[in-house]
């Protein structure tokens, strides 16, 4: 299949790229346009991946471009958005224009251009803080930031073009993904490019809410499961590894991965606002194992002590280190 990555400059995006060059599918990459023709994560990709995607820039809001993109395409994976929590407090409109928007801009495209299929990119964020555990997908949906706000009016408006329009569409809902490459807004790369840096003293905002962290090639592999199974149409699958830590636990974690001796300091502005907080997420990920056969091969601690591992020794690469910037508080 020829197959449209959106955000494929991001994290996810970039690994993703990579594993479907790797296994022989033509691929096209959506990344945002800019002056410096930057193609994000990909500037940097494996050398085996160098030169074997095709490139659109564009602007995921624009229609005109997304339409240009989508053209010719059989099938879309669909990542771009904007996810920092807290910045979503500072800007809340642009979440709305880039992640409603946005995949409005590919729900529409999608449809002139008959896609096969489309695998549309939720986040464990609007389950907000859990009910029940493990959660599962029939958990009622809490907006509890502009961010998780937008992403659930991105999903609903997903299911309603399945519903109205018969469009093959399948939602991936990610748990916290973690690994190389992940920005320092997220809490491992926080913790482990301060640990880099040579610091022993670890800003930190709450250290109580528990996450369930995924590490990337487990994400890859589930969205790759999502695209080539014909399973799926309509629904919304959870891709987690069932294993629930809190921030301070995986702090503790990591320096144990590092050999190193820490001490976590609050920092008041890393905190969000005491409602808007997600204190629990896990995951029950047996939908996607019923619908896709993925299971996570880095669940459990041992799983997660393995990948923050591999995560840590990407980050202690001064090349890698060096594009970080962790003495401040990253948006």
């Amino acid at each position: 299949m020829k197959i449209l990555v959106t955000g494929a400059d991001g994290f996810i995006g970039s690994h993703l790229t990579e594993a479907l060059v790797r296994a022989g599918h033509d691929v096209k990459v959506f990344v945002l346009y800019n002056s410096f023709n930057s193609w994000g994560w990909l500037d940097r990709c494996a050398d085996d991946i160098k030169g074997k995607f095709e490139v659109f820039s564009g602007d995921i809001r624009d229609t005109n471009g997304v339409r240009e993109a989508v053209k010719g395409c059989d099938a879309i994976i669909h990542l771009a958005a904007l996810i920092a929590i807290p910045y979503s407090y500072h800007s809340p409109e642009t979440y709305i224009d880039t992640n409603i928007k946005g995949t409005l801009n590919i729900l529409q495209s999608a449809r002139e251009f008959d896609i096969r299929r489309l695998i549309h990119t939720s986040t464990s964020e609007v389950y907000g803080t859990a009910k029940f555990v493990p959660i599962t997908e029939d958990h009622p949906l809490q907006g509890q930031s502009p961010y998780s706000a937008s992403k659930i009016g991105a999903d609903q408006l997903a299911h309603s073009f399945f519903t109205s329009f018969a469009l093959p569409v399948v939602t991936v809902r990610p748990f916290n993904t973690y690994g190389p490459r992940q920005s320092a807004r997220a809490v491992i790369p926080t913790i482990i490019s301060q640990i880099a840096n040579g610091k022993n003293e670890i800003k930190l905002g709450s250290i109580s809410p528990t996450r369930d962290f995924n590490y990337i090639k487990d994400t890859v592999d589930g969205f790759i499961a999502a695209l080539e199974s014909k399973n799926g149409l309509g629904e919304v699958v959870n891709l987690g590894s069932n294993y629930e830590i809190s921030i301070g636990e995986t702090a503790e974690m990591i320096a144990e991965v590092m050999n190193a001796d820490i001490k976590i300091i609050n920092d008041e502005q890393r905190h969000r606002p005491k409602e808007s907080e997600v204190e629990r997420l896990w995951a029950d990920n047996s939908k996607a194992k019923d619908l896709f056969g993925w299971e996570p091969k880095y669940g459990n601690r041992e799983g997660l002590s393995k990948g923050l591992g591999e995560t840590a020794k990407w980050f202690l690469d001064s090349t890698n280190l060096d594009m970080y910037k962790s003495d401040i508080y990253n948006l």
